[in-house]
């Protein structure tokens, strides 16, 4: 993949964010676009290689509008500052987890699994890890885990790796105040990511690590998406 190319794009477009100098430069914008694609079309190849569940998905399935819906916010930029492609089974609008793919201008990353969960599930989730301990401290406290994602409650979506988005401040109604693993019920989602450096996609050797890094994240995805898809 040309990272440089689409970098290069990403950081114009955040110097000029508007209609006018998109316009001026749609020629740049549809080379980046492809070449992204490009991209992620060799990451769902790889990555059906050991998740053959994801096969049957296109580019077209795993990737995003690069226009930003303005409606609900403040900031009025009218595109985005990445290009992002998340590869889910089920598609990018299910619950069921997946591998997303993030590129942008100092914050490239590769993560793994279910940034949103309703409460239901949560607690269904909750419970199965509870009930199978052994196996969740397996996928998650091994040290190729801990190495490229850490532990949780220790690092938000702009640090450099991480485990958990959001989490709770208390334990959550219903469970044990002294259970041992508190800190794996207290979570708010099952994601995790790791950044790597705006190099790492460049030609074409970023596959054997970006399946080196959702290998290691796998057995934890699978966990939570058998859970989950016991209500999709």
């Amino acid at each position: 993949m040309d990272a440089k190319l689409i970098l290069d794009f990403l950081r114009d477009i955040m110097a000029n964010n508007n209609k006018q100098w998109f316009q001026e430069h749609k020629e740049e914008y549809m080379a980046a676009k492809a070449e992204f694609e490009r991209g992620v079309g060799l990451a769902i190849a790889r990555i059906s290689t050991f998740d053959p569940s994801i096969s049957h998905i296109t580019v077209k399935d795993a990737t995003y509008r690069f226009y930003r819906d303005t409606r609900f916010s403040n900031d009025k930029s009218p595109y985005k500052n990445h290009f992002g492609a998340y590869i889910a089974a089920h598609g990018k609008k299910a619950l069921h987890g997946g591998y997303y793919i993030h590129l942008e201008p100092g914050h490239c990353l590769l993560a793994c699994g279910n940034y949103w969960l309703p409460t239901n599930i949560l607690t269904a989730c909750r419970n199965e890890i509870m009930g199978n301990i052994g196996e969740w401290l397996r996928c998650v406290e091994n040290e190729e885990f801990l190495k490229y994602f850490g532990a949780p409650e220790t690092a938000g979506w702009d640090d450099r790796q991480g485990f958990g988005m959001e989490r709770l401040k208390v334990r959550p109604v219903g469970f044990p105040a002294d259970y041992e693993h508190m800190r794996y019920l207290r979570m708010k989602d099952y994601s995790c990511w790791h950044s790597v450096g705006e190099d790492f996609f460049d030609g074409d050797g970023w596959l054997d690590g970006m399946e080196k890094i959702f290998k290691v994240a796998k057995p934890m995805l699978d966990f939570t998406n058998a859970v989950i898809d016991d209500y999709e």
